[in-house]
């Protein structure tokens, strides 16, 4: 049994809602994607991070809009195709390396 008080499931709720709507904006292939990917060298490293992070989910949504394209209502893509730079694919292998497997296990101790 762990010491840990227990969270209101009101904020659990809150903060998963608040996530997936952040996930949704940013994912490879929107317009305000694209736009961060026309911008300097910071922002294509951090949209490139950010798309590494969320790498999982989005290959699992490519994969269902693939092969169910009525099913989701936006078309996504595991890579932004119109960030060119370095910066960009090192952000993005930076956050495939780092993504969400290093920040859940830092998250349980």
């Amino acid at each position: 049994m762990s010491n840990r008080p227990e969270r209101p499931r009101l904020a659990t709720a809150a903060v998963v809602v608040l996530a997936g709507l952040a996930l949704a904006a940013c994912v490879a292939g929107s317009a305000e994607s694209g736009q961060s990917a026309s911008g300097g060298m910071i922002a294509q490293f951090l949209l490139g991070l950010w798309h590494g992070i969320i790498g999982p989910v989005m290959l699992i949504g490519e994969i269902v809009g693939r092969f169910a394209p009525h099913l989701l209502p936006w078309k996504l893509h595991f890579y932004e195709t119109r960030a060119t730079g370095a910066a960009y694919d090192l952000g993005f292998y930076l956050g495939l390396a780092g993504g969400p497997p290093f920040a859940w296990s830092r998250w349980r101790r």
